[in-house]
């Protein structure tokens, strides 16, 4: 895929060193000089060529994972916190980075003073740290103690929807949670790893929280003296303090759902529940202006076409294709549609991109096999790709130390075989519902899901890991069956395919940030892997803790009501009956957005490309099906502010847009933490803001005179 944000003009960091050079450049007029310099300027490692890049060895340090290790506990008690309150995670990789080099620049700092400091603190040693905070608290959330591990609680049984399957349960013990979580959470890394090269390069694939993490890094290692680099991290730093201020003003005046209102006017058109509506989410924004276009406008396409259409019209064939009198929440009523056709959309998109790069490897190994042509190179093998003096300086640099410390190919398959090996044998003996034939064949067709998610998140900054566990809920759960303990093996599949999604998505992610800071892929993985290891035994011990600290955890309308347990419950006691399930004429939607979602792609690949930018991404569209609408139209201004800027200085807006997105995002992300550490402690919002029209505010003025 095109990525627009294409360094071509002014990003290709020449010099001009040369004695003729300079006889060139003094023939020009002083504008073609002025743009000239600013081009030079442009360019982010020219800014960091004179620092030399450490070893793969050298960047993993004994400070980056002791430092790992204290903002990993602490993201981790934030994670499960709003685990078992709302269950909506936000992502954490932007605090990562930013208390990542606080941390560690306090430590080099205080050495340095003291004369013990041997080797300077460098923006890839920074990667490393964010990697492994990530990896930490990433098990957190993939590890299901909000939802389906908790799920398969005693208590969370018996508040489920079915009388019979509160005898199936198995209440949390922190061995078998360590030991479950360790035989599954390491197989999402080897399973995309030979794909890295496609995913990043290749396809050129955003990841903008990976992307926006990799610029505020660069930004706060730039070398003394760099034009470019000081005015970026000027204008990051202006648009993080307001995003940050912002962000605090929102939640000083309840901008949730704290008073049952949001804290400002919406705009739009209502549709159900939601509304599509700008709600001044400057997160969303920052997002916008680093996606491509098409993806924005995908967004708001799929968000208009499901809650303004679709939606609606099945709403109105309530008490014939669905019972009226469900809950708003059912997976039997409107809202198994939602996540279903969702679900089918993305398994379209996601499989024929899938098998395109597996049919185009294929062809291009036999093409080389016949011909033994060594200049035909192919996206998963071991060597780099042949220079391309079209790319800019930045991006050949990024490509060859991307390319150089290369992870082989049959590590990965090894490591992904005997890791399945492992937990095929060892996962009947913690959960004897699910057997092990079940186990190998979500291993069989766990890489392409692992592709799916890491692909979609490439393209949207959406990890949809716990919809590709609700689909492993509904298969492994049916043919299970309820007399054999579906509903348990249901939700341990769901455990099993989220972890490997979740961290495959995650590791792509980082191998962007990486990428972009020139980090080697050898320490990203490493670090990647040490960070996994001690998120295994740190979320459960800090689930442990709030599991024996509170009598009532997952009880509704306790302090933790955990309410994804019992939504998961339900999802699985729904599974175990399969298809017939589903409401009315469900199936069928499903399996006409499945055949769409691949239409569409042979369609964007049959046309030139010029052409193929105004076609609509299905992976993009399935998103707002099932999460709703309220963030496109955020994205879509962000799109519509980088649009207007190019349009009037092109070169400026492609040196100084991502980090004006980068702070726009890293100010709202930072605040999630002490917003998180205040949700804590039990401090509440001071102050209940609310807009109402003038006849309302004029009953309400007269009602409190009263």
């Amino acid at each position: 895929m095109d990525h627009r944000r294409g360094e071509e003009n002014g990003l290709d960091g020449n010099s001009y060193n040369s004695d003729m050079e300079a006889e060139i450049i003094n023939k020009k007029n002083p504008k073609e000089k002025e743009e000239e310099e600013e081009e030079e300027e442009m360019s982010v490692e020219r800014i960091f060529e004179s620092k030399e890049v450490p070893s793969w060895r050298e960047q993993l340090t004994v400070r980056a994972f002791v430092v790992s290790l204290v903002v990993g506990v602490l993201f981790t008690f934030i994670v499960m916190k709003l685990n078992l309150t709302t269950g909506i995670i936000p992502s954490l990789n932007v605090s990562a980075g930013l208390l990542g080099f606080f941390f560690t620049s306090v430590w080099t700092k205080f050495l340095d003073n003291s004369g013990l400091l041997k080797q300077p603190f460098t923006r890839q040693e920074n990667t490393v740290i964010q990697t492994c905070v990530v990896a930490i608290s990433g098990i957190a959330f993939s590890g299901g103690f909000g939802n389906y591990l908790f799920g398969m609680s005693e208590v969370v049984a018996k508040e489920s929807e079915d009388v019979q399957s509160s005898q199936d349960y198995k209440n949390p013990a922190i061995g078998w949670m360590i030991g479950f979580l360790f035989v599954v959470s390491f197989l999402g890394l080897f399973s995309v790893l030979p794909l890295r090269k496609i995913m990043i390069i290749d396809f050129k694939l955003t990841y903008p929280s990976g992307t926006a993490t990799a610029h505020l890094i660069n930004s706060f290692h730039t070398p003394e003296g760099a034009r470019l680099a000081k005015k970026q991290v000027s204008v990051l730093g202006k648009f993080f303090s307001f995003s940050f201020l912002w962000s605090f003003f929102q939640w000083f005046f309840a901008a949730g759902d704290d008073c049952g209102f949001k804290a400002f006017p919406t705009f739009g058109l209502k549709a159900q529940e939601n509304m599509f509506f700008f709600d001044f989410s400057t997160t969303y924004v920052g997002v916008g202006m680093i996606c491509p276009y098409i993806v924005n406008i995908s967004l708001l396409l799929g968000g208009i076409l499901s809650w303004g259409i679709m939606w609606p019209l099945i709403e109105t064939r309530k008490g014939d294709w669905y019972p009226a009198d469900l809950p708003p929440k059912s997976i039997k009523g409107l809202q198994g549609y939602k996540i279903f056709i969702a679900i089918a959309m993305i398994l379209g998109d996601g499989l024929y991109n899938f098998f395109k790069v597996i049919s185009q490897t294929l062809l291009g190994l036999f093409y080389h096999l016949r011909h033994k042509d060594a200049s035909i190179l192919l996206p998963v093998e071991d060597r780099s790709c042949p220079t391309n003096s079209s790319l800019s300086y930045n991006d050949k640099r990024r490509t060859q130390l991307f390319l150089k410390d290369q992870i082989p190919t049959p590590l990965a398959v090894g490591g992904y075989i005997v890791i399945a090996a492992i937990s095929t044998a060892t996962l009947p003996h913690i959960f004897p519902q699910l057997k092990w034939y079940y186990i190998a064949v979500m291993y069989i067709a766990a890489p392409i899901m692992a592709f799916c998610n890491a692909y979609g998140c490439g393209l949207t900054d959406w990890s949809l890991a716990s919809t590709y566990g609700k689909l492993a809920i509904f298969t492994i759960g049916a043919w299970a069956g309820g007399a054999h303990g579906g509903v348990i093996a249901g939700l341990a599949a769901c455990g099993v395919m989220m972890n490997i999604v979740s961290t495959a998505s995650d590791l792509m992610q980082d191998f962007k940030t990486g990428y972009l800071t020139l980090a080697s892929p050898r320490s990203m993985f490493v670090s990647q892997l040490i960070g996994t290891a001690m998120g295994c035994v740190i979320a459960p011990c800090v689930f442990w803790l709030f599991y024996k600290a509170f009598d009532d955890l997952g009880q509704d309308g306790s302090e933790y009501p955990a309410p994804y347990a019992l939504v998961y419950r339900n999802m699985a006691i729904l599974g175990v009956d399969g298809i017939s399930s589903l409401p009315k004429n469900c199936f069928l939607l499903c399996c006409v957005f499945f055949a769409a979602a691949v239409l569409v792609n042979l369609v964007r690949d049959a046309v030139a490309k010029r052409r193929a930018r105004f076609i609509p991404i299905p992976m993009a569209m399935a998103i707002p099906f099932y999460l709703g609408p309220y963030f496109a139209i955020d994205m879509c201004v962000g799109s519509l502010i980088l649009f207007i800027w190019e349009r009037m200085n092109k070169a400026k807006a492609d040196a100084f847009g991502p980090a004006v997105a980068s702070g726009l995002i890293c100010g709202d992300g930072i605040w999630t933490l002490p917003s998180s550490i205040l949700a804590l402690a039990g401090v509440k919002q001071p102050i209940c803001m609310k807009f109402l029209s003038r006849a309302t505010n004029a009953r309400v003025g007269k009602f409190l005179g009263s």
